[in-house]
């Protein structure tokens, strides 16, 4: 017999709590049977085992306001960084606002007086999304691992988001004034298309679909301008990436927010793309063999094939790594709580809240691995993936910054076939929020 079928049988033999519940007992007892209890980053050694050597390993969050799932992406990271060689984490978040942090974390000089007083200047709503104390602590690490390296070596923090291109496009002219480059003069006559909106993007986006003429061709012409810069320009190769991944943020977040004004999936996967390929020049930045670590949330790291998604066209870094890479070289581990408090808000832009999540709704992934009876548990979701009960569609919550929870049975809850969108799974059966700095 193999280990699932003497697992199950035990559990079946020794579990009475799930005798009269027969639809939610069989999937509970599968899950239970690659559930391994965790309590701290000592217990992670068959996820480091079974992840180590990938290319990138994405770690996912059911929400961008819950505390442990910062803090175990935390834990995961730093071994991966320690034991594993990664050299950087890419997170959700804008390049520009986030760049400081990653001088910061390098010891660059100018970069700072300490993580919280950088995240305390951060103002683009939701603040507490990476200026919270669980990031300082991160942070603090980082820097002080770095401490002793030599610079080429140091590992580096960055944000990968499409957002942002306001700061990105100031930045760029900052940088090529700052720098005197000769390509100075024709970079602001190509931005001069996007004068009038480099306060709002989004009110650019509104202009196309009222008529004006795009500009994606004017900022394309920058990407290429400045990609072009040599080693003779002085220029070293860790400014050239900022100056350049901040040209890029401006040229697909003007595809991004166009996008916007179309029906379809084309402003979703524009973003999707735009985190891949910045993910792809920080692999070629650190070298041929690097490995990195990805933050985003489970939408966006959990292959989108075994979702609905799928259906709508949408695509996101799980799917287009495990495509470009291979499946072999990725590892995804998705988060989820059963129930807890969480930081949002009620709308965009709005005062942010601590929010009670209510107990995973019936059937769902969440109340499933809530009746396994463990506080926090890694499912390595590998050894089960080819199990008939794993392979039907269930209900997988997943919360925003913008969030509801007297109605999120209406809409919070995603179709996930759970061993296709994940390699595994951290779950925790109570959460609580962030704390945030500000």
């Amino acid at each position: 017999m193999n280990r699932l079928l003497i697992c199950i049988i035990a559990m079946c033999a020794t579990c009475p709590s799930f005798a009269g519940n027969e639809e939610q007992g069989a999937p509970v007892d599968v899950l239970s049977c690659a559930a391994f209890p965790v309590n701290s980053a000592e217990d992670l050694d068959i996820l480091l085992d079974r992840a180590g050597e990938c290319r990138l390993v994405l770690l996912g969050e059911a929400s961008h306001g819950t505390s442990e799932f910062y803090t175990w992406r935390s834990d995961i990271s730093r071994r991966l960084i320690e034991e594993k060689g990664y050299a950087f984490i890419a997170v959700e978040g804008d390049w520009a606002t986030l760049y400081r942090l990653n001088r910061y974390v390098k010891g660059l000089e100018g970069a700072g007086d300490g993580a919280r007083e950088i995240m305390k200047e951060f103002d683009r709503w939701p603040t507490w999304m990476w200026a919270n104390e669980e990031m300082v602590s991160l942070i603090e690490w980082m820097r002080e691992y770095n401490a002793d390296l030599p610079e080429g070596n140091r590992i580096g923090f960055y944000g990968m988001d499409v957002y942002g291109p306001e700061t990105s496009y100031r930045k760029v002219l900052d940088l090529i004034e700052e720098w005197g480059l000769q390509q100075a003069y024709a970079v602001r006559e190509y931005y001069a298309c996007l004068e009038d909106f480099e306060d709002d993007f989004a009110m650019y986006g509104r202009a196309v679909s009222f008529g004006m003429a795009p500009c994606d061709e004017q900022v394309l012409a920058v990407v290429e301008l400045l990609d072009g810069i040599g080693p003779d320009s002085g220029i070293s190769g860790t400014d050239h990436l900022n100056l350049l991944q901040n040209a890029w943020v401006v040229k697909n977040a003007e595809k991004h927010y166009r996008a916007m004004g179309v029906h379809g999936p084309h402003s979703w996967n524009h973003r999707a793309d735009h985190f891949f390929q910045t993910i792809e020049r920080l692999l070629e930045f650190y070298g041929h063999d690097s490995k990195g670590v990805v933050w985003a949330h489970n939408t966006h790291v959990g292959d989108a094939r075994a979702t609905d998604m799928a259906s709508q066209g949408r695509r996101n870094i799980g799917q287009i790594a495990r495509e470009q890479l291979g499946s072999n070289r990725v590892f995804s581990v998705g988060f989820g709580t059963h129930r807890g408090t969480v930081m949002a808000g009620r709308s965009w832009g709005g005062d942010r809240e601590i929010m009670n999540v209510p107990p995973g709704i019936s059937g769902s992934y969440e109340e499933i691995m809530h009746l396994m009876g463990k506080d926090e548990a890694l499912i390595m979701l590998e050894d089960i993936k080819e199990d008939p009960l794993m392979l039907e569609s269930r209900g997988h919550r997943a919360i925003g910054v913008v969030y509801h929870p007297e109605r999120e049975h209406l809409g919070n809850y995603v179709p996930t076939v759970l061993p296709r969108r994940y390699n595994a799974f951290l779950f925790i059966d109570e959460t609580r929020a962030l704390s945030p700095v500000h």
